[in-house]
């Protein structure tokens, strides 16, 4: 049986059905903050974008939002919506879940790569020229 989800003791129907400040109160501090600052014009475009969405009758589970909002916070209502977020280079495909709830949007779409060195190429350094060959 699995566990169900709860955000500070809220189920995810009670966080959909509660008012934007009833919420922002269950929010940690920073969170908290950045959202009674009122929302900037990407985010407030990012979040009617999630509305219409939502709101289509039969839309299809294909349909993605692109945005550039990394600092926008998940809301209640954003779950179940594919959210594509720019890392800098690329658009990452982030679905958002109900224990996403209250972080930002930037933290599931890493901005940079694991390195991987490989052998020295043409022009590398001197000391580089006696890598064993294997």
């Amino acid at each position: 049986m699995p566990k169900e989800f709860a955000y500070q003791g809220h189920t995810l129907d009670g966080l959909q059905g509660m008012s934007m400040d009833e919420f922002i109160r269950l929010l940690p501090s920073r969170q908290r903050r950045s959202l009674q600052r009122g929302l900037t014009r990407e985010q407030r475009i990012l979040l009617e974008s999630i509305r219409a969405i939502k709101e289509t009758p039969g839309a299809a589970p294909e349909k993605t939002v692109k945005t550039h909002a990394r600092d926008m916070i998940i809301l209640p209502e954003m779950v179940g919506v594919t959210v594509l977020v720019h890392d800098g280079k690329e658009f990452v495909a982030v679905e958002i879940r109900p224990e996403m709830i209250g972080h930002y949007l930037g933290e599931f779409a890493i901005t940079n790569k694991m390195v991987r060195h490989g052998s020295p190429g043409i022009g590398a350094s001197r000391s580089s020229m006696y890598v064993p060959l294997k």
